[in-house]
């Protein structure tokens, strides 16, 4: 999907009218960060905590000083079409991306909001291996995770900063491809609509066939059916 940068996103795939005026200045923190001598400055957010299915996936984004940093919204209010646009656009701006995944079983061995820690901890160290190490990481929600870089946590971090909001959306669209692949092999579920979340459909189907290999057996709505 191309879209072109000079048009700055205006309209773009029908984001709802007035979205960006009604915005606040979301690279607030990066901009304080950068002046505060810190040249690699990150957002990481994951996706899939919710689902009885399928990995939880982190993402870490570092944005260019310099961007268009408004159209990089919370993933949640954004269609399928229009993540995988601004997924597109990241990659056109140069923005530095990680990508951490951590497994269905992994998440039953140590739980998920460990597992969702250690998905951002495997996304720092993607980029890392990619690209460059960030110097300062800005992460969603209230626990910090295991490494010595300097982080700071804030709720609902997708609505305070883009970075966090960058990385929202390139950890969904990544899920959610993972999601069709498993969709593939495991076609009774229908992962591809559902995306492991516990939709009345994606229960029936535990109910009727049992769980797959792909299912999250310590969560509810699964593990009555192991």
């Amino acid at each position: 999907m191309k879209v072109h940068l000079n048009q700055k996103l205006k309209g773009m795939d029908g984001l709802p009218p007035g979205l960006h005026s009604e915005r606040i200045d979301t690279f607030s923190h990066e901009r304080l960060l950068h002046g505060q001598g810190y040249s690699g400055v990150a957002g990481l957010d994951e996706a899939g905590r919710g689902p009885l299915a399928g990995p939880v996936v982190a993402a870490c984004v570092i944005l260019p000083r310099q961007c268009d940093f408004s159209p990089f919204i919370d993933s949640k209010k954004l269609s399928h079409k229009q993540r995988c646009s601004l997924a597109d656009v990241l990659v056109r701006i140069g923005a530095l991306t990680g990508v951490g995944i951590v497994s269905a079983a992994t998440i039953d061995r140590i739980n998920i909001l460990q597992a969702s820690l250690l998905a951002m901890k495997r996304a720092v160290d993607d980029l890392a291996w990619l690209h460059c190490l960030p110097d300062f990481l800005l992460i969603d929600g209230k626990f910090p995770i295991a490494m010595d870089i300097p982080q700071r946590t804030l709720i609902r971090g997708e609505s305070q900063s883009a970075s966090i909001a960058a990385a929202s959306i390139v950890a969904k669209v990544t899920r959610d491809g993972l999601m069709a692949e498993l969709a593939t092999l495991f076609p009774a579920y229908n992962f591809d609509r559902n995306k492991g979340y516990p939709t009345r459909e994606h229960r029936a189907a535990i109910e009727r066939y049992g769980p797959a290999s792909c299912h999250r057996q310590s969560f509810r709505g699964v593990k009555e059916f192991v």
